[in-house]
């Protein structure tokens, strides 16, 4: 995996981040979701790479980044600090602007990035999500019962992280082969990646604190954003899976339209890993998107 890119780690923001940069050209970060890490990009990142300088990142409480303690308000999991991370890695790096594919937790970090630094983004890629607040605003239950760890991560510590910590393989199993597609998009390699990551120190209470986060401060940041008529600007596409909870539960495009200005999007035959579903249609659809004229 990730042939000829080199993995490193920086401090930035109070952290260690780990990432993995290959290629060369402009600046593409990639940002993974939950329970993975980078790894999800595995099968695109190379290709990707021939075309940009790619760095691919793994969140604050995940991968092999740093755990940062958990805090009252979970600040240190919000969205605005995550967000901060990658644009000051960005930065140490050389790359004062770049562009962004993201998915999952990792796109919820990316709306904060551009929301906090417009500057920063050239143009953006989501990966089956709507925005977290129109998500639970419009809880039903057949959203609830797909997405129950959002529900369960956001239980007050140790519960969460005591249950995840006893068996962190069934935890892995139960969340990621609870979707459309199972297993079955998952290499060996991957998931023991996902796996090893989830078993390291600090990692369960990582994750707890992220979604923790996005039920609460989170919220706040996207209300203020929202009633001070902050909306995306740049070229944004949203992609999802029309086999998934995301596209079946809300109408992905329209939430997005709400709170930015020049969008586009589609559903793809997939669920909701499109990266390790359909990686050769998303490359078809980012690389179209990201050779658009700005």
């Amino acid at each position: 995996m990730f042939a000829g890119f080199q993995k490193q780690q920086r401090q930035v923001n109070g952290v260690n981040i780990s990432y993995q940069i290959g290629g060369s050209g402009p600046a593409l970060l990639l940002l993974h979701g939950h329970p993975q890490t980078h790894v999800i990009w595995h099968k695109v990142a190379e290709q990707l790479a021939e075309v940009f300088t790619v760095v691919a990142a793994d969140l604050r409480g995940y991968g092999d980044s740093d755990r940062p303690p958990a805090d009252n308000e979970h600040f240190s999991y919000s969205k605005r600090e995550m967000a901060l991370d990658a644009v000051q890695l960005m930065r140490s790096l050389g790359f004062a602007q770049f562009r962004v594919l993201a998915h999952d937790r990792g796109a919820r970090v990316a709306h904060r990035l551009v929301l906090d630094h417009p500057q920063a983004v050239r143009q953006m890629v989501l990966l089956d999500i709507a925005p977290t607040l129109s998500m639970y605003a419009q809880t039903d239950e057949a959203f609830a019962r797909a997405y129950w760890h959002w529900f369960f991560l956001i239980r007050p510590a140790p519960l969460p992280e005591s249950l995840i910590e006893a068996n962190p393989e069934l935890y892995l199993r139960s969340v990621m082969g609870s979707r459309s597609a199972g297993l079955e998009p998952f290499t060996d390699q991957a998931f023991a990646e996902y796996l090893r990551c989830l078993q390291r120190p600090g990692s369960a209470r990582g994750i707890c604190e992220d979604y923790r986060a996005s039920a609460g401060i989170d919220l706040e940041h996207d209300r203020a954003a929202i009633a001070a008529g902050n909306h995306l600007a740049l070229p944004l596409l949203v992609l999802w899976g029309a086999e998934g909870t995301v596209g079946r539960c809300f109408d992905p495009l329209e939430e997005w339209q709400q709170v930015a200005k020049d969008v586009r999007g589609e559903a793809l035959p997939c669920g909701h890993y499109i990266a390790e579903e359909v990686p050769e249609l998303l490359l078809e659809k980012v690389l179209g998107f990201f050779a658009t004229p700005l």
